[in-house]
């Protein structure tokens, strides 16, 4: 049992170690960290009273070794543990090594996680409960044509599910039965790699879903309720990008059948601590409170669990103490209320224009905005490595209701500076304006559907390409002379890659001439990063990072990079024959061999990392003329993979 003033191990890294050790530290209560070598410096490492290493970067020889994670806890005379979410976190079998250990769970069960851990016996569960399930089928037999069999009955489309796990990893939708067997193969391999069980279950695909899940919490004296729903339902790739409570055109009726659909679940198996309960609600029918039916049962704190808090004044980490020391729930249900609306942002370092793929290097520059709860784990200076979940942080804003909650998240998003990798943080921006999104009008197929419109980057100006050749010139120290010049105003060139020569003419102000155009400054001046200007009637300003070979213009939430010049360097450009690694990670998967023909699109490898998987396609139609590995190998980001010749 925990007790006031003990010492927890936080089994976990990043945001959520953080997280639970400011709670920790605001109860009296010490904390040890444990890391990696790649989290040797890590902020959560910083934050902690003591740290323990674990071992090498890949997470199976560090943050899922529970062997090493309790003989930690031991030698430093840790009374608890806490999991955070991910890695060991849903693990039963940890739980129980952490009980035999003389050691405090800080979450539910043994018991409860492996009845909710497989989806398809927590289905069957669910519906000896009474709680509605999405139809499909959750049995044993995994044999893939028998599986391809019961996709096809239910109708296409459906969605593979791990059977294990959660966030997206091993699921796939497949739309036509032709695509069924390679989805099926790559969900199991996937499943596999992040959970250790491939087996999968199949599921109809409701058209046009809403994702709400509803929190609940238990104690150890049998009493149980539910913190009300979070709408999940802005996704991509199944996996969540701005969450927000409560859910928008929520009615009472729905939430009290929702909630009391939770309650019984969590009942079912007698549950103690934080849980999310999560529904495929239909969009087309909401809300009517019959057509929303039960996915899964996360049994751990969710990431997105801070506008819960935001809504309901509590702190969801500090019940799990008291529930994990048998105090019981200070409330009952009919205790608890909504006050306004919350937002969460995940801010990612990704790459928004090369089909999101994670991006890895270094965080340069990295400030947050002031008005918003930021979680995070990274401060300036940090790396963003191949081998962990890529989140930056999660930008919470909230308020009186939810358009007013929704302004502070725009706010917060565009007072967010980041440079030093590429990020989805002008994507989310570009989210929290959609029209259908800020009227509520939300399901998860949203994302998808603006397509290059949510992704690509608006054009460049010739006001950014004009400040940043002010910059470039203000980098390099020089000086232009103001004023009168026997031979005219002074005048110096900049150049950068992608863009003809920018001329920068000073006399009285500050005349820019771009291929885009003449921008006539009347005033410039810089604090820092920071530019305040004056073109015409017009005053504004602007954030300019120098990164070394390139500099980023940051005009109130749309970044541009102008990558520096290099003469006398030729551009590496494998054009369309060769297939090159667009990140860091192991080969799981080769198709193709020597002399095969492939068609534009057809995949040819599989690449696992930050752990999910990503697909490889032909550019062209070809023929393969080398294949540069083999299953296993870890290949570096850059790297030809496979090279393709024309067809003779």
């Amino acid at each position: 049992m925990v007790k006031r003033n003990q010492k927890v191990l936080i089994a976990n890294r990043g945001e959520i170690a953080c997280r639970v050790i400011r709670t920790c530290r605001s109860m009296g209560m010490s904390t040890v960290a444990v890391y990696s070598d790649a989290d040797e410096a890590a902020m959560h490492v910083a934050m902690a009273d003591e740290a323990v290493r674990l071992g090498p970067p890949p997470v199976s020889e560090s943050y899922l070794r529970g062997d090493a994670i309790i003989e930690a806890a031991l030698a430093t005379g840790a009374d608890a543990i806490h999991p955070g979410y991910g890695f060991l976190s849903e693990n039963p079998e940890f739980v129980e090594a952490v009980d035999a250990a003389g050691l405090v769970f800080i979450g539910p069960t043994a018991s409860a996680i492996r009845a909710m851990g497989l989806k398809d016996q927590a289905k069957t569960l669910m519906e000896a409960a009474g709680v509605p399930v999405v139809p499909g089928y959750h049995g044993d037999n995994q044999d893939p044509a028998f599986l391809k069999d019961q996709a096809s009955k239910l109708g296409f489309p459906v969605l593979i599910k791990a059977r294990a796990g959660g966030g997206g990893k091993g699921m796939r939708l497949v739309e036509r039965v032709e695509n069924f067997d390679e989805a099926l193969a790559s969900a199991a391999r996937e499943a596999q790699a992040s959970f250790g069980d491939p087996a999968c279950l199949i599921e109809k695909f409701i058209q046009s879903p809403r994702h709400i899940e509803v929190q609940v919490f238990g104690d150890t004296h049998g009493n149980v309720v539910h913190l009300f729903e979070r709408d999940c339902s802005l996704q991509r790739r199944h996996q969540k990008v701005i969450e927000e409570a409560p859910a928008p055109g929520m009615t009472e009726t729905l939430r009290a059948a929702m909630g009391a659909a939770a309650v019984a679940a969590a009942k079912a198996v007698d549950y103690q601590g934080a849980g999310t309960v999560e529904f495929i609600v239909d969009g087309a029918a909401f809300p009517d409170p019959e057509a929303f039916w039960f996915m899964e049962m996360n049994t751990r704190l969710q990431v997105e669990h801070p506008v819960t808090e935001a809504v309901t004044g509590l702190d969801l980490v500090a019940l799990q103490l008291k529930v994990a020391a048998g105090e019981p729930l200070p409330f009952e249900q009919d205790d608890l209320a909504l006050t306004g609306h919350a937002f969460e942002a995940r801010l990612y370092a990704e790459d928004p224009e090369n089909e999101f793929l994670p991006s890895t290097g270094r965080l340069q520059h990295l400030k947050f905005a002031d008005s918003a709860r930021i979680d995070t784990g990274v401060r300036a200076g940090d790396a963003i490595t191949p081998f962990y979940d890529p989140m930056i942080s999660k930008v919470i804003t909230s308020g009186s209701d939810r358009a007013s909650a929704l302004r502070s998240l725009v706010r917060a998003l565009e007072d967010t500076e980041i440079a030093g990798l590429q990020t989805n943080r002008d994507v989310l921006i570009r989210l929290a304006t959609d029209d259908d999104f800020a009227a509520g009008r939300v399901d998860t197929g949203l994302i998808a559907r603006r397509g290059a419109a949510l992704v690509d980057s608006p054009p460049v100006k010739a006001l950014d390409l004009a400040i940043a050749a002010l910059a470039a010139i203000r980098a390099k120290g020089d000086t232009l002379v103001a004023a009168y010049r026997h031979f005219g105003p002074a005048r110096q060139s900049v150049a950068f890659e992608d863009h003809d020569r920018v001329m920068v003419e000073q006399g009285n102000g500050n005349s820019v001439a771009t291929p885009l155009g003449v921008v006539a400054f009347d005033r410039v001046d810089w604090s820092g990063d920071k530019l305040r200007f004056q073109v015409g009637g017009l005053k504004a300003s602007a954030a300019v990072f120098d990164l070394g070979d390139a500099l980023v213009v940051d005009r109130r939430g749309v970044s541009h990079r102008f990558e520096r010049q290099r003469f006398g360097l030729a551009r590496a450009d494998a054009g369309a024959n060769a297939v090159t690694a667009p990140l860091t990670g192991r080969v799981v998967a080769v198709t193709v061999s020597a002399g095969d023909a492939v068609v534009e699109g057809q995949t040819l490898l599989t690449l696992e990392a930050m752990k999910m998987e990503h697909r490889l396609t032909a550019p062209r139609d070809g023929i393969v003329a080398e294949v540069a590995l083999k299953v296993g190998a870890q290949v570096e980001q850059g790297a030809v993979l496979v090279s393709l010749e024309d067809v003779s």
